[in-house]
């Protein structure tokens, strides 16, 4: 005996049919989509190749803490000087905030767009060749303002540790040259291990620097007798030169995102850089927050810059001792993003990007030797630290962490301009992002143009190479 389907049979297996294929549709599109998006990845996975994605979220945290967790440190205390601790402290929580929210732009937009390296390549969506060229020019010219900054900071502390045994210059040649060592390391992977240890050597010499300008009974800059002003306030009203440059140190060092995407490409499930940022990001604002207060409650208005030079001899010597290693190794992540970038936009479509051949290695290493150069040249010009970090905020920190980011996101939800009511404020409030970093631009490049004259006519800067002591310490 048999049963013969019903019509209400028929109809409900057709529907589940249906449902069954549709879900078999979107399950390959899904499917098709992921595939797409991987065969676009800059570095492509297999046993043929030398491999590049080994960077798990855990290591990439450390990374974006490390790149934005650097010598700014030593600048922002005198910064917040300036601006005073209140204001001090909402500019500094409210650029933190907004680099962060423009960080996850940029990684979203990655990994909307696997093929994008560098911000160079993103904004090639926007502007073509030309922007591509243009903004890799800059990646460039950033990383080796940064860098250069580094090599003076180094040179101070080595004089610091030395008592000035040998010209500053020469100490300067030393820094580029451990630094460029450090971003000769080929891969992000191989840098890890040394970038944990960085930062942890790093944050510990401030730590003791911080701690020891607690216990002292004054600055090491005050008068060592009578009464002295500490100069703390809550509010300052600088000029606006001094209230720029001020302002710039304290963006820039939560601006660093535009070097987290090279880590992107390389890291194995790149879907975890969200939440790798958003960690970075709390716990550096929250270091840079406690850590800078405190120092500028203790030094005042008689900070040195950069700031170790506040504790005295001793402990001068005691922080740069422990910090150098740290430092340096920050700074080698520096120049290493810049030499990723130039070593892949040159061999994008060659067999030689992960083959270990004579063109490779050969390549590699002279783009770090170069930016290592030009790092020291550019030292041994601007031998101050926050000129040279308020230029690079000028010139490229501030269209990178907030110009190119907004135009980005406008790029991508283009619709939002002529959408709903919400997503018109939203398409609005990252245009009023990207003026916020344009009046950052064109103020900030004016003002530090301003400081480096006067610093040259009133002696602070007296010759390019010079070998006099910058530590205090003869």
């Amino acid at each position: 005996m048999t049963i013969e389907p019903s019509p209400c049979d028929e109809k409900c297996h057709s529907s589940d049919k249906m449902d069954m294929a549709r879900a078999e549709s979107i399950k390959a599109g899904s499917v098709s989509r992921v595939v797409d998006l991987e065969s676009r990845e800059v570095f492509q996975t297999g046993d043929d190749v030398l491999e590049f994605r080994t960077v798990s979220w855990q290591r990439a945290t450390i990374m974006f803490c490390k790149i934005n967790f650097a010598m700014s440190i030593l600048a922002i205390p005198n910064a917040i000087s300036s601006v005073g601790a209140v204001g001090g402290s909402i500019i500094l929580v409210g650029f933190t905030s907004l680099n962060v929210y423009t960080a996850l732009i940029l990684g979203s937009f990655c990994n909307r767009h696997p093929e994008c390296h560098m911000l160079a390549d993103m904004m090639g969506h926007i502007w073509g060749k030309i922007g591509r060229e243009f903004v890799g020019i800059q990646t460039i010219v950033l990383q080796v303002i940064i860098t250069a900054g580094g090599v003076v900071t180094t040179a101070v502390g080595l004089n610091a540790l030395s008592n000035h045994s040998q010209c500053t210059a020469v100490f300067g040649l030393v820094s580029a040259i451990l630094i460029t060592a450090c971003s000769s390391v080929r891969t992000f992977s191989k840098l890890g291990w040394i970038t944990w240890f960085g930062m942890i050597t790093f944050t510990i010499g401030v730590f003791v620097f911080t701690v020891a300008v607690t216990q002292q009974d004054r600055p090491a800059g005050a008068p060592q007798t009578g009464d002295f002003d500490l100069g703390w306030k809550a509010i300052a009203y600088p000029g606006f030169v001094v209230g720029m440059v001020s302002s710039v140190n304290l963006f820039i060092c939560t601006s660093g995102s535009s070097m987290f995407l090279p880590i992107i490409s390389e890291m194995r499930r790149p879907q975890d850089y969200r939440k790798a940022c958003l960690l970075a990001g709390l716990i550096v604002g929250v270091l840079y927050l406690v850590l800078s207060l405190v120092i500028y409650r203790y030094c005042g208005s008689w900070l040195s810059v950069p700031a170790f030079g506040s504790a005295g001899p001793l402990f001068k010597k005691i922080s740069y001792g422990i910090s150098l290693p740290g430092l340096i190794i920050g700074l080698g992540i520096y120049q290493h993003v810049a030499a990723k970038y130039v070593f892949v936009r040159l061999l994008r479509d060659s067999d030689h990007l992960q083959k270990n051949t004579f063109v490779h290695w050969g390549l590699w290493l002279g783009i770090n030797i170069a930016l290592g150069t030009a790092a020291f040249i550019v030292a041994e010009a601007v031998p101050i630290l926050n000129y040279l970090l308020a230029l690079a905020g000028a010139l490229c920190a501030a269209p990178f962490s907030l110009i190119f980011p907004c135009l980005l996101w406008m790029y991508d939800f283009k619709g939002y301009r002529s959408g709903t009511l919400v997503q018109k404020l939203q398409y609005a409030v990252h245009a009023l992002i990207a003026l916020i970093g344009l009046f950052m631009v064109v103020g900030t490049a004016y003002a530090v143009a301003v400081a480096i004259k006067t610093a040259f006519e009133t002696g602070m800067i007296t010759r390019v190479f010079d070998c006099a002591d910058n530590s205090g310490s003869s």
